[in-house]
C-alpha cells in the first residue's frame, strides 16, 4: 500500500435529501421478439427508489490535487494499481513485456452525473451491484484488507455491506508469480430470509483508437441506443456498419453479445497490434457487453467531459444476466461466487481485425485458452473458495460502517447473519452516519440524523420515542420510500405539528418536501399540483442555504409550468447558490418560459457548466436551440447521445 497523487474533483457532501423518487435508470419495458428470460428479467427486481442512500451531487468541475491510497499487485508480466477509497476501482493493469496499460486510465478523476447515486468516473475496471446503474458504492471505499495464504500468497481483498439488496459482497484478487492474468474471485451473500433480485456487471474501460476490435464468442447481440427498447443485431452489420469496431459507431451504442450457452465466456480488445483486455470467467458471470460513446460530437463532448486528458474509450464488460436490463432471482440465504480473469489477449492483428467474423472468434478463442483454460479456471475458483474465509490482515482502508450497524441490528432481532471471519465488519468502522442509529438500538433515545435507514424494526423504534419530531419525520421518509403514500402525508403532517416549537429549519423544510412530492403525484389535479409547488416555497423559505433543495423545487416548479415561481425561488437565494451552474441554467430556462429569451440567451452565451449534467440529458443544447434559433449548438453543449 502506498499513496498516489491524482487531479481530483471534490467529492463533496452528500446531499441531504432522501433518495425516496425513481431512480435515474429507470425500467425498461422490453417485448416483442426477444427472449422470454430478457423480458421477464426486466419486469422482475426494479426497485422503486435507491433509499436508504443518498446522492452523491456536491461536486464541481475544480480540481485539485489530492493524495489517494493504492495497492499494487505485481509479478514480472503485470502490475495491477487498485483504488480501495474510490469503490476498490482496478485503475491500471499494466503488460510489462508489451509496455502497454490495457486499461483506460489517467492521472485526473473527474466527477459526473452517470451512476445511481450521481457521482461517477471513468476508467479502469469497476464492479456494479445491485441494479441497473453504475453501483451505489462505486466511489465510496471499500473495507480492504491483504489476507496472507497459506502458501504464501497475498490476496487482496475488499468487501461492503449493499444496502439496497441487504448483501454483502466481496473481491478477492491476487497475481500468481509468473501468471499472465489477474484473478478476481467475487462472492455475493444473501442473509435475508427471503430473496432478493440480483445484478452484477463488470465494467472494463479500455484504450479507444482506430484500429481497436472488440471480439466475443457470438453471432449475434442484443442492441440499445438509449431510447425505448433494444434490438437483435449482427454487430458486424448494424444498419451497414460494423460495429466490433467502436469508431464505426455514429451514436452511443451498447451491443449485449448472445453468447451460446456452450461457449467459453469472453470478450476482448484487440488494438492495431493485437495487444489488449481479455476478460474471461467461470460460467455463472454470463453476459459479455460492449458499449461505445459514438463519433458524433455528443459522443466525443462526453469522453472530454469525463477524460479531460486522456483520449477516447470503450467499454467492455461482463454480468449475470444477458442484458443489464434483468435481474436475476436470489434465493433467502444463497451464496454465489465465480472467477474472473484479466490479461492481455495478444491476438495476431491479421486474423483479428481480418474480414471473417467467424475467424476472428476462434483465434479469439484459442487466445484466450492459451492464457488460461477453463478446467484451470474451475480448478482456481474452487481453491480461491477455500480460503474465501481466511481472516484478513489490518485493514488498509476502511469502508462504512453500515455492516458493523447491520451485524448488531440483525443479532439484536435475532435475525440471519453473514460469517464474518473473512469480511469482518468491525465496530470502529461505525462514524458520524451511524452514531444516532446506534444509539437507537441500544435504547439510548433519538435527536435526529443525517442519513437514513430502512426496516421494520428501525420503524418500530422509531415509533417508540413517540411525538419526539426527528422521529416523526424518519418514519415518515420510511413509509414514503415504501410507497405508503397516504401514511406518508399523515407522519408529514404529524412532523409539522410536533416541530412548531423546533428550532431546527431542516426538519420543517423536509417535512414540507415530502409533502410537495405526494402532491406531485398526483398527475392531472391541478390543485394538488399548486399544493405541491407551495409546499417546496414553503421548504426553501425554512431552509434557504439548502442548494440541493432549491435545485429540486426549480425543477419542479418548471416541470409543471410555473416557471414564474422557479425565478422567485432563485430570486431569493444568495450569489452563492445563484450563480451555481445548475441554478443559472434553470434560470435561463424559466426566463425562455417566461417570454424572457433574449435574457436567457445572455446566460448561456456568457456560459454555463452544469457538472452534474446527466447522461442522456439534453437540456443546454435544446434551450440553445430555442433561444438562439438559427445558431449552431457549440461544441460544449453538445452531450447528445443518438
Amino acid at each position: 500500500m502506498s499513496r498516489r497523487r491524482f487531479s481530483m474533483a471534490h467529492l463533496g457532501p452528500e446531499n441531504p435529501l432522501p433518495l425516496v423518487g425513481a431512480p435515474p435508470e429507470t425500467p425498461y419495458r422490453i417485448s416483442g421478439a426477444m427472449p422470454r428470460e430478457i423480458i421477464d428479467g426486466s419486469r422482475y427486481g426494479n426497485p422503486a427508489n435507491l433509499f436508504p442512500y443518498r446522492a452523491q451531487d456536491g461536486y464541481g468541475r475544480s480540481r485539485a490535487d489530492r493524495d489517494l491510497t493504492i495497492v499494487v499487485l505485481e509479478n514480472e508480466r503485470l502490475r495491477a494499481v487498485f483504488l480501495p477509497e474510490l469503490g476498490g476501482r482496478l485503475w491500471e493493469l499494466y503488460d510489462k513485456t508489451a509496455g502497454k496499460q490495457l486499461l483506460h486510465t489517467q492521472s485526473v478523476i473527474q466527477f459526473a452525473n452517470l451512476a445511481l447515486r450521481n457521482a461517477w468516473f471513468a476508467g479502469g475496471i469497476e464492479w456494479n451491484i445491485g441494479t441497473r446503474g453504475h453501483s451505489p458504492t462505486t466511489c465510496d471505499p471499500l473495507h480492504t484488507a491483504i489476507v496472507r495464504t497459506d502458501d504464501g500468497c497475498d490476496v487482496l481483498r475488499m468487501w461492503e455491506f449493499e444496502r439496497l439488496r441487504e448483501v454483502v459482497f466481496q473481491i478477492d484478487v491476487w497475481l500468481p508469480p509468473d501468471s499472465p492474468v489477474l484473478f478476481a474471485m467475487v462472492r455475493i451473500r444473501n442473509p435475508n430470509d427471503h430473496e432478493v433480485p440480483m445484478y452484477w456487471w463488470t465494467n472494463g474501460a479500455v484504450p479507444q483508437d482506430a484500429r481497436s476490435r472488440v471480439i466475443a464468442p457470438a453471432g449475434s447481440a442484443f442492441a440499445s441506443d438509449y431510447t425505448d427498447g433494444i434490438e437483435r443485431v449482427d454487430p458486424t452489420d448494424d444498419g451497414g456498419v460494423d460495429c466490433t469496431w467502436p469508431t464505426n459507431s455514429p451514436r452511443a451504442r451498447d451491443f449485449f453479445f448472445d453468447l451460446p450457452v456452450q461457449r467459453r465466456r469472453w470478450i476482448l480488445a484487440a488494438d492495431h497490434d493485437g495487444d489488449g483486455l481479455a476478460m474471461l470467467s467461470t460460467d455463472r458471470l454470463r453476459g459479455r457487453k460492449l458499449f461505445v460513446w459514438g463519433e458524433g460530437s455528443g459522443g466525443r463532448r462526453w469522453q472530454e467531459w469525463l477524460s479531460p486528458e486522456a483520449g477516447p474509450y470503450a467499454e467492455i464488460q461482463a454480468g449475470l444476466a444477458v442484458t443489464q436490463f434483468q435481474h436475476q432471482p436470489m434465493p433467502a440465504g444463497a451464496e454465489w461466487t465465480w472467477l474472473e480473469a484479466y490479461g492481455n489477449a495478444r491476438v495476431d492483428p491479421l486474423v483479428a481485425h481480418g474480414g471473417s467474423w467467424t475467424e476472428a472468434v476462434e483465434h479469439g478463442q484459442a487466445r484466450v485458452d492459451d492464457l488460461i483454460g477453463a478446467p484451470a479456471m474451475d480448478a482456481t475458483l474452487s481453491a480461491a473458495l477455500s480460503r474465501a474465509d481466511l481472516p484478513p490482515g489490518p485493514p488498509l482502508v476502511v469502508g462504512s460502517g453500515w455492516g458493523a450497524l447491520e451485524s448488531e441490528r440483525r443479532r439484536r432481532g435475532g435475525r440471519a447473519w453473514v460469517d464474518e471471519t473473512g469480511t469482518p465488519f468491525a465496530a470502529e468502522s461505525v462514524a458520524a452516519d451511524q452514531h444516532p442509529w446506534r444509539q437507537l438500538l441500544n435504547g439510548a433515545g433519538f435527536a435526529g440524523a443525517a442519513s437514513f435507514v430502512a426496516g421494520a424494526d428501525w420503524e418500530a423504534l422509531l415509533q417508540a420515542e413517540g411525538r419526539e419530531p426527528h422521529a416523526t419525520l424518519h418514519r415518515a421518509v420510511m413509509t414514503h420510500a415504501r410507497g405508503e403514500l397516504e401514511d406518508a402525508a399523515r407522519l408529514y403532517r404529524e412532523t409539522l405539528r410536533q416541530a412548531e416549537q423546533s428550532t431546527n429549519p431542516a426538519l420543517i423544510a423536509q417535512a414540507h418536501r415530502g409533502l410537495a412530492l405526494l402532491a406531485l403525484t398526483a398527475v392531472g389535479d391541478s390543485a394538488a399540483i399548486a399544493d405541491g409547488i407551495a409546499r417546496y416555497e414553503q421548504s426553501c423559505a425554512a431552509e434557504p442555504a439548502n442548494g440541493s433543495l432549491l435545485v429540486e423545487a426549480a425543477t419542479h416548479a418548471l416541470r409543471f409550468g410555473m416557471p414564474e415561481v422557479a425565478l422567485r425561488l432563485v430570486g431569493r437565494a444568495d450569489d452563492a447558490l445563484s450563480q451555481g451552474g445548475r441554478v443559472r441554467f434553470l434560470t435561463a430556462v424559466a426566463l425562455a418560459r417566461s417570454g424572457r429569451s433574449g435574457e436567457a440567451a445572455l446566460i448561456l452565451r456568457a456560459g454555463v457548466e452544469v457538472a452534474d449534467l446527466r447522461e442522456g440529458e439534453n437540456s443546454i443544447s435544446a434551450l440553445w436551440q430555442e433561444v438562439c434559433p438559427g445558431e449552431d449548438v457549440p461544441p460544449h453543449y453538445q452531450f447528445e447521445m443518438n
